[in-house]
């Protein structure tokens, strides 16, 4: 399987093959700014499974727990369409909404909820808070 996401004006792209090795949201107050969201949702890929189409920015964030994160982003329109966090440099994660799909594997995490807004509920079977 393939799966395709792209920036908001189509500039920049990754494919992904196989499915996501993690679909987790995150409610920390850097996600909520990076997204634009009170949360973000992300699919994680090992980085063999994954081709770039596109020159992307990149801006090298350091988050409230101390470790890294590079984002990589269209110069064009802004999206941010993935990060990698040096801590795991063998797994790309790439944000749920550029996949354009409202049948993308739901969350099985769902991560820094003591930030998450209150009338924010993630709901489902076996999706682990934390």
């Amino acid at each position: 399987m393939s799966r395709t996401a792209s920036c908001a004006c189509g500039a920049l792209l990754i494919e992904c093959t196989g499915d996501p090795v993690r679909v987790s949201v995150c409610h920390c107050l850097d996600c909520q700014r990076r997204s634009g969201a009170p949360f973000a949702a992300q699919a994680r890929f090992p980085e063999d499974a994954v081709t770039v189409t596109g020159t992307p920015r990149q801006w090298r964030r350091v988050g409230s727990s101390g470790s890294a994160a590079v984002h990589h982003f269209c110069v064009t329109c802004g999206t941010t369409l993935f990060y990698v966090l040096e801590r795991q440099a063998d797994l790309i994660a790439v944000a749920v909404g550029c996949f354009a799909d409202p049948h993308f594997p739901a969350p099985g995490y769902s991560v820094y909820e003591n930030r998450r807004h209150p009338w924010i509920a993630i709901a489902g079977e076996g999706i682990v808070h934390d």
